[in-house]
């Protein structure tokens, strides 16, 4: 079981202010949580491989292709003409890094 003292110090890294009431029921409620990770130490999975993914099939990828599709001039011009400011046929942004 865990120890109060230890309940006490893991409140106060996650910055719970904790009544003594809720450190005994975090003490029990901790102490059976520990308890359950005893038991997933018992089974013998020495003969069982490791897997990758949560998935049963092969992992793959599953982006398209990055394909570019020239606009027509027009339609360019009647999206850069919505835009607030424009440099050179883009949109003109204020920068992102300092």
């Amino acid at each position: 079981m865990i120890s109060k003292k230890e309940v006490e110090h893991v409140a106060k890294l996650a910055r719970l202010g904790l009544s003594e009431k809720e450190i005994e029921k975090m003490q029990a409620e901790l102490g059976l949580i520990l308890d359950y990770f005893e038991l997933l130490k018992e089974p013998d999975i020495s003969q069982v491989s490791p897997t990758f993914g949560a998935g049963i099939a092969p992992l793959e990828n599953i982006m398209r292709e990055d394909i570019v599709k020239k606009e027509s001039p027009q339609t360019v011009g009647k999206i850069t003409a919505q835009a607030p400011a424009k440099e050179k046929g883009h949109f003109k942004v204020k920068g992102v890094f300092g």
